[in-house]
């Protein structure tokens, strides 16, 4: 767990960084990546890896630090995403790029509507057709190119910081 948990601080904090400068200029009509979605779920699908809760948690606090959104729609948001994954690990597919995807798509709607329902309460007046077309969907194609090369570089992180004891 302490691995975890010192292993989560830089990556999401580096992850957050290159949000902010670099991954949210990249843009689709109006739709961005979400670069800390995609580390999240991809370490909360890893059988080994341990923290998935805090991962959760501490992307949700660090997007919160950076958007200007109310703490509980990050949060939120990337709970239902640790959930999704740790379902889909552990019950439903052995799979890993197929749950990478699954979980993507699913929680990048859940978290825009988290965040369009927000805005709805703010009397933001946000036609849903048009934030679908303009922002969800083109986030979505965004998350599933990235959704590849995260995985197995957090694949890889957990390999190093988990590695599977060698049958003799």
């Amino acid at each position: 767990m302490r691995r975890s948990i010192l292993a989560a601080i830089p990556v999401l904090g580096l992850a957050i960084m290159l949000q902010t400068s670099i991954v949210e200029r990249i843009n689709l009509l109006n739709g961005a990546a979400d670069l800390v979605l995609l580390i999240t779920a991809a370490w909360c699908l890893q059988e080994r890896a341990r923290g998935a809760w805090f991962w959760g948690a501490l992307a949700g606090v660090l997007v919160w630090f950076v958007s200007g959104t109310p703490l509980y729609v990050p949060l939120a948001g990337y709970l239902v995403v640790v959930v999704l994954a740790r379902i889909l690990a552990h019950r439903v597919w052995q799979a890993p790029l197929l749950a990478m995807f699954t979980v993507t798509l699913i929680g990048t709607m859940v978290l825009l509507m988290f965040t369009f329902m927000e805005r709805t309460l703010l009397e933001v007046n946000l036609p849903i057709n048009l934030s679908f077309v303009q922002i969800i969907l083109p986030s979505i194609l965004l998350n599933l190119l990235l959704a590849i090369p995260v995985h197995s570089m957090i694949r890889d992180l957990v390999n190093r910081l988990y590695p599977q004891e060698m049958a003799s």
